[in-house]
């Protein structure tokens, strides 16, 4: 009986741990992307020289032009787009 209660109470920990994970992951996936939106007001595109919008396609983060100039994105995104390609 103590092994099953044991066991259970294993289990009850671990699903805690699971949503506490999940809950930490979507609060920095919140951070980052407020701080995309920050960092992207910064950028300037070099054709118009209209600050760019942050915007997110295909799960990848990028400031793009609002007059459909261009897109820019960070190397880690880039990365990660090459990796889906291949």
């Amino acid at each position: 009986m103590d092994g099953e209660r044991d066991r259970f109470g294993s289990k009850i920990q671990d699903a805690e741990k699971a949503r506490e994970d999940e809950w930490a992951r979507k609060q920095d996936q919140q951070l980052l992307e407020r701080m995309r939106h920050k960092a992207a007001d910064k950028i300037l595109c070099p054709r118009c020289a209209q600050p760019t919008v942050a915007e997110t396609r295909a799960g990848v983060a990028l400031a793009a032009c609002p007059n459909h100039h261009g897109a820019w994105l960070e190397e880690s995104a880039l990365q990660d787009v090459l990796k889906r390609l291949a």
